[in-house]
């Protein structure tokens, strides 16, 4: 299994719900903080986004917030994690 990580930031609502939804269903993930201009780079290099959270399931892009929700409630999420 690859790692599952997210980039984010220990102030942003939408980050500590994605935390949430994925502690709910029993993924364990590590997080990568946001804080320096590098990093910011770094994810907008990885996503073509500059937001926060940003989320790799296995090795995938899933996006943001929204988009975790899309892909847990379209049944994608559940896909991704048993490969």
């Amino acid at each position: 299994m690859k790692d599952n990580y997210i980039y984010c930031s220990d102030t942003c609502p939408f980050c500590q719900r994605a935390y949430q939804l994925l502690e709910k269903r029993g993924v364990s993930f590590k997080k990568r903080h946001v804080k320096t201009q590098n990093d910011w780079d770094e994810v907008a290099e990885k996503t073509n986004r500059n937001t926060v959270p940003q989320i790799f399931i296995n090795g995938t892009h899933i996006g943001g917030f929204d988009d975790l929700v899309a892909a847990d409630q379209s049944g994608k999420l559940s896909k991704i994690l048993n490969g």
